[in-house]
């Protein structure tokens, strides 16, 4: 069952994350990702969180997001990412 994992950032430092954008695009993909959306093409709705960039990507399942977060080569670039944006990062299943 496919499952997606949304990654919503408020970027604060532009080079940092586009560094780890460059790592983490490959990895993800590695892990049978598909990305779903196109960055700046969100459009806020309601609420108060206000992220700059927001992505979805598809996954095979639920494992598969589990299994490339909690990849080794994939913990350096949690903090990367911690050190260039705040975050809210969700997976939910799909139908």
């Amino acid at each position: 069952m496919p499952a997606y994992y949304i990654g919503e950032h408020i970027i604060s430092n532009v080079a940092l994350f586009d560094d780890y954008l460059a790592k983490v695009v490959p990895m993800v993909e590695r892990f049978g990702g598909r990305y779903l959306t196109k960055a700046g093409s969100h459009e806020i709705l309601e609420g108060d969180w206000r992220p700059n960039r927001v992505v979805i990507i598809e996954f095979p399942d639920i494992a598969s997001i589990k299994n490339w977060y909690r990849a080794p080569e994939y913990q350096p670039l949690i903090a990367l990412r911690r050190s260039a944006a705040t975050d809210v990062m969700i997976m939910l299943e799909g139908l």
